[in-house]
């Protein structure tokens, strides 16, 4: 064999090589190996905010979206700071943090991340894409203490459209007239948020969005408030207009 058809074989292995890197050769057939990384976490709740709930306890985090056991990765994006926490129950956001946790990502004075990175980095399950809000059962329709519809299929009257059952009310630690964010119902909707466990009530108009059902800002929530508390746990939320 000639020296220059020696060369002109190399050349085409080395192209041939080239070609096909990342990828094995057996039999004529090309099995294609990984060179990415498998363990790239899941970024979910993309646009949310994150809040603090304003409960005690080691860092830990409740959500709406994934169940008990998953672990989150909550980066505040306009700090750098980081923290992973495991969701130990459920909420009205995709992810809320305890007191515990929210310290370790938190803005001096801000109750509220706007800027937020959440990742799935073990436990539970991706969440299913969002299909809009659920229409309110019959049964979530009717508020607390109104009399059951009468036979015949017929709704008893409602003085408005409960929402957003079994959610949270907490506070987003933002300035201005009383008023609220929502992921569920957009900007000009009137939602009127009772706390069960003292009764008071307020009414506000959702002026943004957020990663909650309703999130109150500071104005709104004091108006509802039980003293040193920033979660209401028991609440009904009617859709008034």
């Amino acid at each position: 064999m000639s020296m220059s058809r020696k060369r002109t074989m190399s050349l085409t292995k080395k192209l041939v090589l080239s070609v096909t890197t990342g990828a094995l050769v057996t039999g004529g057939v090309i099995v294609t190996v990984a060179t990415g990384n498998a363990s790239v976490p899941d970024v979910v709740c993309p646009g949310s905010t994150v809040t603090l709930s304003g409960e005690a306890g080691p860092p830990a985090a409740t959500s709406g979206t994934f169940p008990v056991g998953t672990k989150l990765k909550v980066t505040n994006l306009d700090n750098g700071q980081a923290t992973t926490v495991t969701v130990n129950g459920p909420s009205g956001s995709c992810v809320l943090l305890n007191n515990a946790a929210f310290e370790k990502v938190r803005e001096p004075g801000k109750n509220l991340i706007r800027k937020a990175r959440v990742e799935r980095v073990g436990g539970g399950s991706a969440a299913a894409p969002a299909a809009g809000p659920a229409k309110p059962t019959a049964a979530a329709s009717t508020p607390a203490g109104a009399p059951a519809a009468p036979a015949g299929g017929q709704a008893a009257p409602a003085t408005g459209e409960v929402v957003c059952p079994g959610s949270t009310v907490t506070l987003s630690g933002e300035a201005g007239a009383p008023a609220a964010t929502s992921g569920t119902f957009p900007v000009g909707t009137k939602l009127k948020v009772t706390n069960l466990d003292n009764g008071q009530a307020t009414t506000v108009t959702v002026n943004g969005p957020s990663g909650s059902c309703v999130l109150l800002n500071n104005a709104a929530f004091e108006k509802v408030r039980e003293p040193g508390k920033n979660l209401i746990r028991r609440a009904k939320v009617e859709r008034v207009n």
